[in-house]
């Protein structure tokens, strides 16, 4: 039986009434367990029809699915391709009501560990341009690698604090996501050390940093653009009450309605600080309601007017001659159409590093980077490698030689652990004799390979590889 703070307690029959009881026997039951599909790399339904899993949609994520415990999704070829990101399913309603469309420009202001993000990223279809922001430094390394693994192109990775993107993304975006840190009451079920670390104090001092972030966001939102605040947690002082405070200092921020939405209840206007009606279209997932954890979530719109942001300057970073000679010559040997990146011009050299910007990126001066884009590779003693990030972004239509190993398969299982294949090779392929080789699972890239004669050298990354 889980061990619930006392204090907690008595502050949850408070709000919850009559529904305290079912709460609490909530947190005898497991958690639910989720995983979704990442667009970019396969098809929701179609995964759904022919999943290795036993899966069950998420009512209100047209891209979430329940898996089984037991089940081990995070241990299969098709999660080391991105073909899907495994996430608490409650998580998964934030884009689900943010609703991005391809093109736009978009922010995910506290990112990490990338749930959100990607989703967002699938959403986009790799058209337009994702900012995705984390205070922490690892923590804004593993959102890197989260992006990086569900082959995103149009995606920028900083740490900053949001008072410093807000002085240089004024009026810039067209949605924004504030997931913003709490309490993580709703993760008591999962997270003892949210249960450890919890007192009123916290949950306080919680909503004092909401606060603050959210007036930053606010200065990044274009005039008539969405926002969407959401946490874990079911204290009103970090949900209800700080939307409440937020539109009594944004006169031109409303809540927007989405009607009622499967699996979500509306919030509640009672437990803000004056009774403010409109809190009635924010939403909530109980746990005792809901195959999920607790969330708290609101869409916030900003009405239309004049952009009064100061006018970006998108800069051009020429290719450096010295090295494109080698870049070039790769994107000739290896793509079907080189042109579609010998045409772009936002590249940008990090030491050693290629990067290839999304072209609405602003200037990166006075930015903590901690990915500029996509990653083509590594430039070192006048030679190019591509990079694997590169090979997570591409489909086999798109190169001039693969192998599709089935996923199934003790070869799949070598390639991840970094064995040398040998040529001809028992699965679908084309090879041409020499050269790099997208290697697949099933038609998910998940790699890449270099062929020398019969010989296949393993290029997966040895900080990924499998014991």
């Amino acid at each position: 039986m889980i061990q619930l703070p006392e204090t907690f307690m008595e502050k949850m029959k408070g709000l919850l009434g009559e529904e305290a009881d079912a709460f609490f026997k909530s947190y005898e039951d497991d958690r639910a367990l989720g995983l979704r599909i990442n667009p970019i790399k396969a098809d929701p339904r179609e995964f759904f029809r022919n999943s290795p899993f036993l899966l069950e949609p998420v009512p209100w994520a047209s891209e979430g699915f329940y898996y089984q415990a037991g089940q081990r999704p995070g241990k299969h070829a098709y999660h080391e391709a991105g073909v899907y990101y495994i996430q608490e399913p409650s998580a998964m309603a934030v884009t689900e009501l943010l609703d991005p469309k391809p093109g736009e420009k978009i922010l995910d202001l506290c990112a990490a560990p990338g749930g959100k993000t990607t989703h967002i990223a699938g959403r986009l279809k790799g058209e337009g341009f994702l900012l995705s922001n984390e205070i922490h430094p690892a923590r804004a390394k593993i959102l890197a690698q989260n992006v990086e693994r569900m082959g995103v192109v149009n995606a920028v990775v900083t740490n900053e604090d949001s008072r410093s993107l807000a002085l240089k993304f004024p009026g810039f975006f067209d949605r924004i996501v504030v997931d913003a840190p709490c309490s993580g009451e709703g993760m008591f079920r999962k997270d003892e050390a949210a249960r450890l670390e919890w007192s009123p104090d916290h949950v306080t001092a919680c909503a004092k940093r909401q606060n603050e972030i959210l007036f930053h966001a606010a200065s990044m939102l274009k005039p008539g653009g969405t926002m969407v605040y959401s946490t874990c947690t079911f204290s009103p002082e970090e949900n209800e009450q700080v939307i409440e405070e937020f539109l009594l200092s944004h006169p031109e921020f409303s809540i927007a309605d989405r009607g009622e939405r499967p699996g979500l209840s509306r919030g509640c206007a009672l437990w803000s600080k004056a009774g403010t009606k409109t809190l009635d279209k924010t939403y909530r997932i109980w746990p005792h309601k809901s195959e999920g954890e607790g969330h708290f979530l609101a869409v916030l719109t900003k009405e239309e007017g004049d952009c009064l942001e100061k006018k970006q300057i998108y800069p051009s970073y020429l290719k450096d001659k010295s090295v494109w000679k080698e870049v070039e010559a790769f994107l000739k040997d290896f793509l079907v159409k080189p042109d579609d990146f010998l045409n772009r011009n936002e590249y940008i050299l990090f030491g050693e590093q290629l990067y290839l910007l999304p072209p609405e990126m602003i200037d990166l001066k006075g930015i903590k980077v901690i990915r500029p884009g996509l990653h083509m590779g590594t430039i070192k003693k006048n030679r190019f490698k591509p990079s694997h990030a590169l090979a997570l972004s591409l489909k086999k239509e798109a190169v001039l030689q693969w192998v599709n190993i089935p996923a199934d398969q003790e070869d799949m299982v070598k390639y991840l652990k970094g064995h040398t294949l040998q040529e001809p090779v028992p699965w679908p392929s084309k090879l041409n004799g020499k050269g790099w080789v997208l290697v697949e699972a099933d038609g998910y890239s998940i790699g890449f390979a270099k062929l020398a004669g019969s010989i296949l050298k393993n290029h997966y990354p040895k900080g990924l590889r499998w014991m």
